[in-house]
C-alpha cells in the first residue's frame, strides 16, 4: 500500500447523477428524461431499490436508497434502467484517470467520488481546471469541495451543489476553512457534519445539542462520557472542522473493460446484430490486448428501442486472449435474448484476471 501524506489543501470531487449520467452518454435520449437506476430495472421486483435518480425524479421526492416499488408510485413515467456495474467501472476508472493526469495523489473513494492531495497556489483554480477537464474527457459534470482535510472537503462539495447553476458552463467550486466554518456550519444542523447519521443526530438531540454551534460548546469530557471514547473524541473534533488531511494514492487496476455503441437507427436484423457483436468485441480486445491482461468471463448488453436493458454472462473454461475462443461465446451470448423488438444498444465486457481471481 502507498503511505499516505498530508496536504495543506485537499479537494473532493463529486460526479453529478454519476448513473444516470453515464447511462445518459450511452442513450442522449434520456437527457431531460426522467431516469432511475436500480435493481434489473424492473420497478415491481420487491426488495430493490433505487441506487440513482435524476433531478427531474428527485423532484418529486425519489431518493437513492428508496424501495423501486415506492419510486414507482411516485413516477410511473421515469425510465428504470437496471444497474450496469461493468460500466459504471469502466466510466469512473476513466474519470479517476482524468484526475491523476494532473500529477497530484488521487484517493479514490467510490464510482462517483475521490480525493485530490495538492499543495498548490491557487486550489480553486484547480479545481476548476478538473471540472473542464472531466466534462471535457469525460463528458460528466463534477462538483468540487475544496479545504484543508477530506471531512471538511466533501461537506465544501455540498455547498458547491446548492450554487445556482446558470448555464451548463456554470461551475460548482466552493472552499470551506476555518474562516467560514462557523458562519456556514455553527448554526446548521449536526447531520450535516460528514458521518453524524440520523441516529447520531438523534442521540445528540435526547441531549440537547441539536446545532454544530451547541456541540462545539459541550466538553470532550462529556461527549465522551455519552458517546465513548472514538466517537466523543470524533465529534469533538469534526464540530470544529477537523479530520484527516492525509491522501493515500493506492495503485488501480482494472477489473474489466467494456464498450457498448447505441446505434442511430435501431438493428432488427439478427446478421447485424452479429456483425455488430463482432467488432466491439474486437475494440476491447485491442484494449486487453495493451494492457496485457487476460479475460476470464465475459458479457453482453443489449437494450430495446423501449430501454428494456438486460445483461447475460458467462465464465470462460479458461481465462484466454485468443480472438477465437471469445468472439462464439459472444455470439452464443447473443443468441441467449429472444432479441424480438428493435435494439438501440449493445455492449460487451471483458472481465479480466487479476491477482484475487480463480486463474484455473
Amino acid at each position: 500500500m502507498t503511505a499516505a501524506r498530508r496536504f495543506d489543501d485537499i479537494l473532493h470531487v463529486d460526479l453529478d447523477q454519476f448513473q444516470v449520467s453515464v447511462e445518459r452518454l450511452r442513450s442522449p435520449e434520456l437527457v431531460g428524461v426522467p431516469v432511475i437506476v436500480g435493481g434489473n430495472g424492473d420497478p415491481t421486483e420487491a426488495r430493490k431499490v433505487v441506487t440513482c435518480a435524476s433531478y427531474e425524479a428527485r423532484a418529486v421526492g425519489v431518493r437513492a436508497g428508496m424501495p423501486l416499488r415506492v419510486a414507482h408510485r411516485k413516477m410511473p413515467e421515469a425510465v428504470y434502467l437496471p444497474l450496469d456495474a461493468p460500466a459504471y467501472d469502466i466510466a469512473s476508472a476513466d474519470v479517476m484517470d482524468t484526475l491523476r493526469s494532473f500529477g497530484h495523489p488521487v484517493e479514490v473513494w467510490g464510482w462517483d467520488e475521490a480525493y485530490l492531495g495538492a499543495d498548490v497556489d491557487d486550489p480553486r483554480a484547480l479545481a476548476s481546471r478538473v471540472i473542464t477537464e472531466i466534462a471535457g474527457r469525460n463528458g460528466l459534470r463534477a462538483s468540487v469541495g475544496v479545504s484543508d482535510n477530506k471531512q471538511r472537503a466533501k461537506m465544501a462539495t455540498n455547498f458547491a451543489k446548492r450554487q445556482e447553476v446558470k448555464s451548463a458552463e456554470t461551475q460548482r467550486v466552493f472552499r470551506l476553512n476555518a474562516d467560514n466554518w462557523i458562519d456556514l456550519m455553527g448554526d446548521g444542523p449536526t447531520k450535516e457534519l460528514w458521518s453524524v447519521g440520523p441516529k447520531t443526530a438523534k442521540k445528540l438531540s435526547d441531549n440537547g445539542i441539536d446545532t454544530v454551534n451547541q456541540l462545539i460548546a459541550v466538553p470532550k469530557e462529556s461527549l465522551i462520557e455519552v458517546f465513548g471514547p472514538h466517537q466523543g473524541n470524533w465529534l469533538y473534533v469534526l464540530s470544529r472542522g477537523g479530520g484527516d488531511s492525509t491522501i493515500t494514492a493506492e495503485p488501480w487496476l482494472a477489473r474489466s473493460h467494456s464498450k457498448s455503441r447505441t446505434y442511430a437507427t435501431d438493428i432488427s436484423d439478427r446478421d447485424e446484430l452479429h456483425s455488430a457483436i463482432s467488432e466491439l468485441t474486437r475494440e476491447v480486445l485491442r484494449q486487453v490486448l495493451a494492457e496485457a491482461r487476460v479475460v476470464f468471463r465475459i458479457g453482453i448488453t443489449v437494450r430495446t428501442k423501449t430501454f428494456y436493458t438486460r445483461t447475460k454472462s458467462r465464465k470462460l473454461p479458461a481465462p484466454t486472449i485468443a480472438l477465437d475462443h471469445i468472439e462464439p461465446v459472444c455470439h452464443a451470448l447473443l443468441d441467449q435474448f429472444e432479441l424480438d423488438r428493435p435494439v438501440r444498444l449493445l455492449g460487451v465486457r471483458l472481465d479480466l484476471v487479476t491477482d484475487d481471481e480463480d486463474r484455473r
